[in-house]
């Protein structure tokens, strides 16, 4: 295939599920092995302190999706999505004759109450906000309905060994759907998948963008979104991943402190939530050790698959023209302060890696501004020259690449659950807070300078009082001047006030 013919480039859009931003051998983590993501950001840029909207898949996704906050699009947690007349950044890319497709994990609406006997049948839902074309997949836990993974497992025979490994590891409770949740082992569990690594399946979502691009053969310029169910737990990498992409002892925590979640106020009822769902008192140094390096391995084998997509699109005349993006829904906090999974606000969950390659490459920056994901998908349509989302708020971030360094955010936001983080930086400062969105009262407090691991909540300190009540006014009650949307109460959050 040839490069197409318009003068306008291409984006692929690589999106993991899961992938904290410190996970990365670029970023100065010696036990990862990411040989491919880290030649993006060797002839790219890679942003530091890039906050995900919200801690949780259809939160984080749904802002991708809108360019909003949690606060306005209402999915701030995964029992809602977006509404289907809310517009979109696909819809502003579509009306700039882009042509959009998915492969992979979108997690965009509610799959799990879908009554079609495959995933196929409900592809109208992403259409409807703004695909032209969808493969989609769903998570590791997706088994039913069936997909394009599960197809490929059952014609290769391996259907049923996968659904007993994922069964194994769902939780059906009584306010579970049983969709996604690792409990019926203990979280850190790192029991490897009977799947060979050939048919693994974040491999599989390689081979489906490279076949995609292959493919390719019309003149109109393309968005391809990749969404990898992987580094997602279950931490199953399979034995040959781990020898390959892992064999070393991975990188402790750097601080495994507990968090004193009786004075964090509300957020304290989540935050002691995790806890107990990520096992934490059996979660010793040897189950965190284990867990890493399934996870790091899992991480291997996405890069490599990037590896072969970047290959797909040299061959195929494509690369030249093409900017490459990096990056993952929220972060995982495997292990930090005894805690596994995401949800809460730490910066394990809340941080993502942002690599973003330009066609050609570029000289290589490392960028430390506070920066939000919805920032991502304004600077994809500013690369289209697509209009800009009704209700949307992201800012583009091309300015880095063309000499024109846009002013850096004051403060970033992610939000979940009915809580909300702020973390606010200038030369003098830098500080985290935690509020509950509906009666704005202070849950956490750090000060990232001297305590950048989150070990020390201030929100009780008479001394910091002051720096509360100026953040409260200065940042905190003008954000909410438009109050949080909640189409279902939260079990944690304060009740409505007033």
């Amino acid at each position: 295939m040839t490069q197409n013919s318009t003068s306008q480039p291409n984006v692929i859009f690589l999106m993991a599920d899961q992938h904290r931003a410190d996970a990365l051998g670029c970023a100065g983590n010696s036990s990862a092995n990411t040989p491919n993501i880290d030649w993006l950001a060797k002839s790219g840029i890679r942003f530091t302190k890039v906050s995900c909207q919200g801690p949780l898949c259809m939160p984080a996704r749904a802002s991708l999706l809108t360019e909003r906050y949690v606060r306005d699009h209402g999915v701030y947690t995964n029992w809602a999505e977006v509404p289907i007349d809310m517009p979109t950044s696909l819809h502003s890319l579509q009306n700039a004759g882009v042509h959009t497709s998915l492969i992979g994990k979108a997690h965009l609406t509610r799959d799990d109450s879908l009554r079609a006997q495959h995933i196929d049948e409900s592809a109208d839902l992403l259409r409807n906000r703004g695909f032209t074309e969808v493969t989609e997949t769903g998570d590791k836990f997706t088994v039913s309905p069936r997909n394009r993974y599960t197809d490929h497992l059952a014609k290769q025979g391996l259907l049923d060994f996968y659904k007993r490994h994922i069964a194994d590891r769902s939780y059906h409770g009584e306010n579970e759907s049983g969709v996604g949740a690792t409990k019926n082992v203990p979280m850190w569990d790192a029991t490897p998948t009977p799947l060979p690594l050939t048919d693994y399946i974040d491999t599989w979502h390689g081979d489906a963008a490279v076949q995609w691009i292959r493919n390719w053969n019309h003149k109109a310029p393309f968005f391809l979104f990749v969404g990898f169910p992987g580094p997602h737990d279950p931490w199953d990498a399979p034995v040959e991943a781990r020898e390959k992409y892992a064999p070393q002892i991975p990188e402790p925590p750097k601080s495994t402190l507990r968090p004193e979640h009786s004075i964090a106020g509300n957020y304290g009822k989540l935050v002691a939530g995790m806890l107990q769902l990520s096992d934490t008192d059996t979660m010793d140094p040897t189950a965190i050790e284990g867990m890493r390096r399934a996870y790091l391995a899992n991480i291997g084998i996405i890069d490599h698959a990037v590896g072969r997509i970047v290959d797909a699109l040299e061959t195929t005349g494509l690369l030249a023209n093409t900017w490459i993006i990096y990056t993952s829904d929220h972060g995982e906090m495997a292990g930090d302060h005894g805690l596994m999974s995401k949800c809460v606000l730490y910066e394990g969950a809340v941080r993502v890696p942002l690599i973003m390659r330009p066609p050609q490459g570029c000289d290589a920056r490392v960028i430390d501004d506070l920066i939000e994901h919805i920032d991502v998908p304004a600077t994809v349509r500013s690369i289209f020259g697509a209009d800009s989302v009704p209700g949307g708020e992201g800012r583009s971030l091309i300015g880095y690449f063309n000499g024109d360094d846009p002013s850096p955010r004051s403060y970033s936001v992610s939000e979940n659950w009915g809580f909300a983080s702020f973390e606010i930086k200038n030369d003098d400062n830098h500080w985290k807070l935690v509020v509950d969105e509906d009666s704005l009262e202070p849950c956490q407090l750090f000060d990232l300078i001297t305590d950048p691991l989150e070990d020390i909540n201030l929100v009780t300190s008479m001394n910091h009082s002051y720096v509360i009540a100026q953040l409260l006014d200065e940042v905190v009650q003008p954000f909410f001047k438009s109050p949080a949307v909640r189409p279902h109460p939260s079990p944690f959050a304060h009740p409505k006030m007033g």
